[in-house]
């Protein structure tokens, strides 16, 4: 048996609920504005035909009315589809642009005669497509990579290493590499692997429209070589001598290529013309070739002096 205290409770949250529900019907016939959303679709699209931009799925309709009307948008009411024909716009060129007034009587079709259109977006419609016209590009970073103290990244790889990219003509031709979208990391000491996406550009589409990325990470040491100095295009009757005839090269290089590089990788060529040029007997040692991955070269000493020498003719 209820009390008379939960017997006055009851009765007070059943009007309550009664006068409530009063108030929602009588507030429910005044007129509203909401926002919908009715999706857009593109169809017949020919097996020659790329969209290379991002088509609009939605669209966002501001429609005014009672309140029981747009209480059964938003709970009961399933909107159909605005379907584009592609055959319908393909004689507007690459880029088309649908207005409109040509597509709102398909929204009107599907609201009550009651309701008031008052806003579109987005206004138009567009897409961009290209028939059958792409090529191959290199893949790009987009970026900064900052490494960690006596650390330094030997290689950016990516798989793939190159995409195809999809785009009208006057778009393609612009178009020289695909650029991942920005990747910044700081204080790296390991190799980093990560998958990125391409920086999308109107009108283009890259396929794939993401790529495998590594950033390979040594540990930075230093190697000191011995490296001998060579003259070229000197006449048989004369050559090159010089004080020291060798020179130490330093330089930082990763611990995975330490064991590899060698003297022979480093070309220190004395031309015969830059020595008759040079107006002094001491030679500033330039460095023609360096192996890949060598960093911070220092030559000791970084300048020799030198002897252009006669040489007897053979057989006397």
């Amino acid at each position: 048996m209820l009390n008379e205290k939960s017997r006055e409770c009851l009765i007070f949250l059943f009007f309550f609920m009664i006068s409530t529900s009063f108030w929602l019907l009588q507030t429910l016939k005044n007129n509203f504005e909401t926002e919908l959303s009715i999706p857009v679709k593109l169809k017949n699209i020919p097996a020659d035909v790329v969209v290379t931009s991002d088509p609009v799925t939605e669209i966002k309709v501001t429609i005014k009315d009672k309140g029981t009307v747009l209480l059964n948008y938003m709970l009961g009411k399933s909107f159909i589809p605005i379907t584009l024909d592609f055959a319908e716009y393909k004689n507007r060129g690459s880029h088309v642009i649908i207005y409109r007034n040509e597509f709102e009587k398909k929204i009107l079709n599907q609201l009550s005669v009651s309701s008031k259109l008052i806003n579109v977006k987005p206004d138009n419609l567009d897409y961009i497509y290209s028939i059958g016209k792409f090529k191959r590009v290199p893949v790009k970073l987009r970026g900064n990579i900052i490494v960690g103290r006596q650390y330094y990244i030997s290689d950016t790889l990516y798989s793939p290493s190159y995409v195809l990219v999809y785009a009208p003509s006057k778009i393609l031709d612009t178009i020289t590499a695909a650029y991942t979208q920005s990747i910044n990391l700081n204080d790296v000491t390991d190799t980093v692997r990560l998958r990125a996406s391409i920086y999308k550009i109107k009108g283009a589409k890259f396929v794939p429209n993401t790529v495998d990325v590594r950033f390979p990470v040594d540990v930075v040491t230093e190697k000191t070589v011995f490296v001998p100095l060579k003259g070229v295009n000197f006449p048989p009757d004369k050559m090159l001598r010089t004080f020291p005839s060798k020179v130490k090269v330093i330089f930082q290089v990763g611990l995975a290529r330490f064991k590899s590089i060698s003297a022979d990788d480093f070309i220190l060529n004395v031309s015969y013309e830059e020595l008759l040029k040079n107006g002094s007997d001491k030679y500033k040692i330039k460095i023609k070739s360096l192996p890949a991955g060598v960093n911070h070269v220092r030559i000791v000493p970084d300048q020799v002096d030198f002897l252009i020498e006669q040489v007897a003719a053979y057989g006397y």
